[in-house]
């Protein structure tokens, strides 16, 4: 496929060394100098040096006949004008990077249908996805996300004595939101119905948003859910903001380190619940001083990777039982991977990995993409827009003729809100789906919604 990624930086480098391993025919679009002789020099894609924004430039990148248009520079404003021009000049679909998290708010203007971007992508709101998760799911269950991180699906075990063992889901009484997707009782995979007893020893899928599936999961098993969760964030960036909005239950009591004063205000003012330091989590003292290695995690996510890990490393020296950091340059993570056993990591970020595997999932010829699979591959995930002209726009999901074991897990309209539908749900056109079904069904659901 024809690709143009407009900015090398750290985030456009790794995009076009991923994409073009796989085979693409890449151009890239960089304006500086001295990151265009990298590029020429270690990745096989084409280098055109000039700005990104520019019609003429993206006119000699190809953008008339490209099937994907990527901007993935540091400043918005940029990327959003390229897709937009590049999307005038015909390129098939384009991708934005943004950082600033109005661009994602649409109460008032659309900023994606208006400037008429495809798809909008903010690599530290998937990182905070990430970091998340571990929070939130301590015991390490399998988790799935779709739609950055608004559905998630996890596993659970039905513990002997919880409130659902020995009940039908029918009186268990879910509520709007939350559905249980297969069923593994033994060797036996399948789809649970209304009147389906759960016992103790099944492994069943839930999906639902994350708020919900914290709140659901003590139905389901007897692991303590009542202790509060002490997390200390060091750095007030956009991945830390994105990362508190993840983490709002009254479960976790937070605490950010940041020592730019104005941006402690700002967060304060915005976050009243969090408690704010001013102060850098790099000095031994302030951290002894608020007891930082009182902390069940500690997380570091602030723009300098050095940083990140000797704060890391000097929290777990205290004591904080859970380290996590964000990670940006590709030397550290393989230090990094090299060393995490020793160090005791439960988690290390990277806002360039994420990104890349969140566009991967868009870049086919396909009219739907594998997102994700289960149970070895024998259950995939996929993600299919609803064409105007299929047999199924518009009709209610309790009258789609779907196949056996086949379930849809989240619908996204057009302002990019997700939820898990029911069966009084409507699936209106250009709506997007997440689809959980068994992989020799693919064509068949794929035919009823694209055709």
């Amino acid at each position: 496929m024809k690709i143009i990624v407009v900015g090398a930086g750290d985030v456009g480098h790794y995009l076009c060394q991923v994409l073009s391993e796989d085979g693409h025919a890449v151009t890239v679009i960089e304006a500086d100098d001295a990151i265009a002789d990298d590029i020429e020099d270690s990745l096989d894609v084409r280098v055109i040096r000039g700005n990104g924004a520019s019609a003429k430039t993206l006119s000699i990148a190809g953008a008339a006949d490209c099937d994907f248009l990527m901007a993935m520079t540091a400043h918005d404003q940029l990327n959003i004008v390229s897709c937009a021009i590049g999307k005038k000049l015909g390129a098939k679909t384009t991708i934005g990077r943004i950082h600033d998290q109005f661009y994602t708010d649409n109460s008032i203007i659309n900023y994606q249908k208006y400037f008429n971007v495809d798809i909008l992508i903010n690599p530290e709101a998937l990182t905070a996805v990430e970091l998340a998760k571990h929070v939130r799911n301590p015991e390490r269950v399998a988790v799935e996300d779709f739609v950055r991180g608004q559905i998630e699906l996890q596993e659970v075990v039905i513990s002997e004595g919880s409130r659902v063992a020995g009940k039908t889901l029918r009186e268990i009484k879910l509520g709007d939101g939350l559905k249980v997707g297969y069923l593994e009782r033994g060797d036996t995979l399948s789809v649970p119905t209304a009147n389906t007893i759960l016992a103790p020893g099944d492994k069943i899928t839930i999906l639902g948003t994350p708020d919900l599936l914290l709140r659901a999961r003590s139905m389901f098993t007897n692991e303590s859910m009542a202790g509060t969760v002490r997390i200390v964030i060091s750095g007030a960036t956009e991945t830390t903001i994105s990362l508190i909005r993840r983490l709002t239950h009254y479960r976790f009591k937070l605490r950010v380190i940041e020592p730019d004063l104005k941006k402690c205000k700002e967060l304060a003012e915005n976050f009243p619940a969090v408690t704010v330091i001013n102060g850098s989590a790099a000095s031994l003292r302030l951290m002894e001083e608020e007891q930082i290695g009182s902390a069940d995690y500690f997380i570091a996510c602030t723009k300098d990777d050095e940083e990140n890990v000797m704060t890391g490393l000097q929290a777990k020296k205290l004591g904080v039982k859970n380290i996590e950091l964000v990670i940006n340059k590709p030397d550290y993570e393989q230090v990094l991977q090299n060393i995490s056993s020793l160090i005791d990591l439960s988690s290390v970020a990277s806002p360039r990995k994420v990104t890349a595997l969140e566009i991967k999932r868009y870049v086919t010829n396909k009219d739907y993409a594998i997102i994700g699979s289960l149970k070895g591959d024998t259950i995939v995930f996929l993600e299919i827009r609803v064409r105007p002209d299929s047999e199924s726009a518009g009709k209610k999901i309790m009258d789609l003729k779907l196949p056996t074991a086949c379930i849809i897990a989240a619908l996204v309209d057009e302002q990019g809100v997700a939820k898990v539908p029911g069966a009084q749900d409507v699936v209106n056109a250009d709506d997007r789906m997440v689809v959980i079904l068994e992989r020799d069904n693919i064509g068949e659901v794929v035919d009823m919604f694209v055709k």
